[in-house]
């Protein structure tokens, strides 16, 4: 067995203990700093916690994200705002807008740049991070939302400190203080807008390489192509031309007709008419309403116009010909001569073009921007309108050198030529040729009473190409039966048509306009299907 232990000796009396050496004490200190700074540490920690625990919480989460789908559940009857009425006279006040986005950019985490889009209009808007309406998660998340998506905004208007060359509002912005999302993209954009907006001349000139959009694109992607705010503006002109023409009728005692589309027999000639089963026999499709309109002066309607779709069966792939297009048509009866038709619808021409320079100038800019040319040219001196006689024309185009033998018809290749020599000659755009020879015209055309190889029948050129086709027609029976027979017609497949004068019924004539070709020519186009919704055309029938 081991020998215990012997306790440590007392010190003797009147001694004091030693305290802690010099190690001790340095050991003690470390200890001591190295408690305090991890306490400071854990302060931080819990500091940084609680302001990420801040800001989880994300005190904007009720200022944007995705609304639900509208089923028209609620009618709070907001007061909204449209961009076209912005300006610096609302600076301070709060709107709410219905837009889409049209760009959109982030600069860093705490500020979003977008470009607001409604229709032609547009306004730059702004999200700023801030302590009360706009989170860093807000800005993230709207600086995420696709170009195109459509988003309901609430925001201050502000004045501009400098003019906003990007949008057509340039003296106000909008400080976002909400968004929301109302309808988003599903996949990707076939083109962007901006892409899609621009002039030809641009893409060529630019230093560096831009994306050009075609035609066939656009048009298999119409409804994102119809987006631009080049096309809210063609087709708000497009708008304009039928407002314009109806106006000018009604204001000439004219009254609307709505006529069938389905007919028994071609209107004009069988190799142009669609033909379509009807039951157990057998339709066509109006090629114009030339035989109902005239039935509606033998029923002494006096005068009338139409604006309704027109069909032909042309296997044409041109810039100008369609398979299906708007045709604004009229007919009157005239009291003396055919030129009171002519005239008057010179008269409805000159009212048109006035109309859309003085009441539709904003869209013909937006137009310009992006297919510039020389504004579209008519006398609007004492002179009046060029007239000319189809000799006359035929005499220009010999002097320009195309041979005469040529001219029994006047192609499109010198029709445009034509154009060039007329404008050249007497600064004009638009001009009449008057006195067709009679073949070229159809089987209801009036003869010339002192030469029958001509007809009482006239064209409308606009930039040295045909808009407008119209004549004097034949309202005496026997005369209509026999010019059907020389153009191999067969009377008795019309013969509702031709009773409808065995009746009596007054002389009248009349013409029809294309619509489209029309909107083409006045801003230069360069192509039928840019001033046509949804064209058809031979190679074309959807969407």
């Amino acid at each position: 067995m081991a020998d215990p232990v012997a306790p440590p000796t007392p010190p003797p009396e009147g001694t004091e203990a030693k305290g802690p050496s010099k190690n001790e004490l340095k050991k003690r200190a470390k200890e001591a700093e190295k408690a305090k700074k991890a306490a400071e540490k854990a302060a931080k920690q819990a500091e940084l916690q609680a302001q990420q625990a801040s800001t989880e919480e994300d005190f904007a989460k009720d200022n944007y994200g995705k609304l639900p789908l509208n089923q028209s559940s609620s009618r709070p009857r907001r007061q909204r705002t449209q961009i076209k009425d912005l300006s610096d006279s609302l600076d301070g006040q709060t709107v709410l807008m219905r837009c889409r986005i049209q760009t959109s950019r982030a600069q860093g985490n705490k500020m979003v740049f977008l470009n607001l889009r409604q229709r032609i209009d547009s306004v730059q808007a702004l999200i700023i991070v801030d302590k009360e309406n706009v989170s860093k998660q807000m800005a993230k998340w709207a600086a995420g939302l696709m170009m195109e998506s459509i988003v309901l905004v609430e925001g201050v208007v502000k004045k501009a400190p400098e003019p906003i060359k990007s949008a057509t509002v340039q003296d106000v912005e909008i400080n976002i203080i909400k968004i929301y999302l109302e309808s988003g993209i599903e996949g990707r954009l076939p083109f962007t807008l901006e892409d899609a907006s621009r002039a030809d001349e641009e893409v060529e000139t630019a230093e560096t390489q831009l994306n050009r959009v075609l035609l066939e694109t656009r048009l298999n992607n119409r409804v994102i192509d119809l987006r631009t705010q080049t096309n809210q503006a063609v087709f708000k002109l497009q708008h304009g031309i039928g407002l314009l023409f109806r106006e000018y009728l009604e204001s000439q005692g004219f009254t609307e007709i709505h006529t069938p589309k389905l007919q028994g027999a071609a209107t004009e000639s069988g190799a142009s008419v669609f033909k379509v089963n009807y039951f157990k026999g057998a339709a066509f499709l109006a090629q114009s309403p030339q035989l109902a309109k005239q039935m509606a002066i033998a029923a002494d309607f006096e005068r009338v116009y139409e604006i309704g779709p027109v069909f032909r069966a042309e296997d044409s792939n041109t810039h100008r010909h369609m398979t299906e297009f708007v045709g604004l048509d009229l007919e009157m009866a005239i009291q003396e001569h055919y030129h009171e038709v002519m005239e008057l619808l010179d008269s409805l021409f000159l009212s048109i073009f006035r109309g859309l320079r003085e009441r539709y100038s904003k869209e013909s800019e937006t137009v310009r921007r992006q297919f510039p040319a020389e504004e579209f040219k008519w006398r609007e001196g004492p002179e009046g309108t060029l007239k000319l006689t189809f000799k006359e024309a035929t005499d220009l185009l010999v002097e320009d050198g195309v041979p005469r033998e040529v001219l029994d018809d006047i192609n499109t290749e010198n029709e445009k030529r034509l154009g060039r020599i007329i404008k050249a000659k007497y600064d004009t755009d638009y001009f009449i040729i008057d006195k067709f020879p009679m073949e070229l015209r159809p089987f209801y055309t009036m003869p010339d009473p002192d030469d029958p190889t001509l007809s009482n029948s006239y064209d409308f050129f606009m930039r040295g190409e045909e808009i407008l086709s119209g004549a004097q027609r034949i309202h005496d029976p026997t005369l209509l039966i026999e010019q059907m027979k020389k153009k191999g017609i067969e009377p008795e497949s019309m013969k509702h048509y031709v009773d409808a004068f065995r009746m009596g019924c007054p002389p009248h004539g009349g013409g029809g306009i294309g619509l489209e070709r029309v909107l083409m020519f006045f801003f230069k186009l360069n192509n039928i299907r840019r001033a046509s919704m949804f064209p058809r055309d031979p190679k074309r029938l959807e969407p």
